[in-house]
C-alpha cells in the first residue's frame, strides 16, 4: 500500500527524518513506536503530504505522491488523524461528520438558488450515513452534541468517524490513545480491528501504549533518531538489543524493563 524510501526530512542542520526506509502492507495495522523524537510524527507528516520531504520518494498502490498535498490525498483515500484531534467546536457530532464528504452540491453558490432540491436530497443521505457512523462507534448519544463539548477520548472516535464518511484506504493515526482513559481507549480499539477486518482498512498507529500496540498491531516498526531500527512482531521488538539501547541507553542486562 505505502512504500518510503530514503526519506530524509531536515529542520536547518537538525535531521528529524534520516533516511528511513519503510513499507505498509496492504490490510495491515503496522504499529510505529520509537522513543521521543524519533521523527515518528514527522514522517506521518511528511507521507500525508503536510510537510515535504527534503529527499526520498514515497509511493501509495505503486503511484509516486511524493509531495503532494493533503487534499489531493484524501481524495486518494490516505488520511490521518493528529494527536490533537481537530474538530469544529461549535458544531454537534452529526455536522462534524457531515462536513467531510467533498464536491457536495451546496459548497456551489449557483446550487443554492437552483439546486436545492439536489442539496437536499444530498444532505439527507449524508445525515443517515453519519448517523450509522456514530452507532458504528458507540457515540451515537452524542450526535446532537457540541463537538467541543465531550471528552478527548471521544473526539478521537470522532475523527476516525470521519475516515469512515469517506472511500478511506489507509489512515493514519497518531497517538490515538493520548489522554484516553483505558475504556474507552478499548472502544477505540474495537472500531479499528473491525474497520480492518470488515471493511479492509489499512492502519498505521503512533502509539506508546504497548498493550494497545500488542493487541492490534502486526507488524511493528520502530524508529529512533529519524531512521527505522527494527521491524517484527513486539516480542521481536522487544527482544532487540538495538531498540532497548534506543530506549534505555543500555544493552541486554535491562531488557526486562522493556515496554514498561
Amino acid at each position: 500500500m505505502i512504500d518510503v524510501h530514503e526519506v530524509h526530512k531536515h529542520f536547518g542542520g537538525f535531521h528529524a527524518v534520516d533516511g528511513a526506509t519503510l513499507s505498509i502492507a496492504e490490510g495491515s495495522i503496522t504499529g510505529l513506536i520509537g522513543p521521543n523524537g524519533a521523527g515518528k510524527t514527522t514522517l506521518f507528516n511528511v507521507i500525508a503530504g503536510v510537510l515535504q520531504p527534503t529527499s526520498g520518494k514515497v509511493t501509495m498502490a505503486g503511484e509516486d505522491i511524493t509531495g503532494l498535498p493533503p487534499h489531493d490525498l484524501f481524495h486518494k483515500g490516505l488520511l490521518r488523524t493528529f494527536q490533537i484531534a481537530h474538530e469544529f467546536s461549535s458544531m454537534s457530532c452529526r455536522e462534524n461528520l457531515m462536513m467531510v464528504p467533498g464536491n457536495q452540491s451546496g459548497e456551489k453558490l449557483w446550487n443554492t438558488w437552483f439546486g436545492r432540491k439536489r442539496i437536499a436530497e444530498e444532505e439527507r443521505a449524508l445525515r443517515a450515513k453519519a448517523d450509522a457512523v456514530l452507532d458504528f462507534l458507540t457515540i451515537s448519544h452524542l450526535a446532537d452534541q457540541k463537538a467541543g463539548e465531550i471528552s478527548g477520548g471521544q473526539k478521537k472516535l470522532l475523527e476516525l468517524g470521519r475516515t469512515m464518511m469517506v472511500d478511506a484506504k489507509i489512515v493514519f493515526l497518531d497517538e490515538v490513545g493520548a489522554g484516553v482513559n483505558r475504556t474507552l481507549l478499548n472502544t477505540i480499539g474495537d472500531a479499528i480491528l473491525r474497520l480492518n477486518k470488515e471493511r479492509g482498512y489499512t492502519f498505521v498507529v503512533i502509539e506508546h501504549d504497548m498493550d494497545f500496540i500488542e493487541r492490534l498491531c502486526d507488524p511493528v516498526i520502530c524508529m529512533a533518531e529519524g531512521k527505522v531500527l527494527a521491524e517484527g512482531t513486539l516480542a521481536e521488538i522487544k527482544a532487540n538489543e538495538h531498540v532497548i539501547e534506543a530506549y534505555l541507553g543500555t544493552g541486554l542486562k535491562h531488557r526486562d524493563k522493556v515496554g514498561t
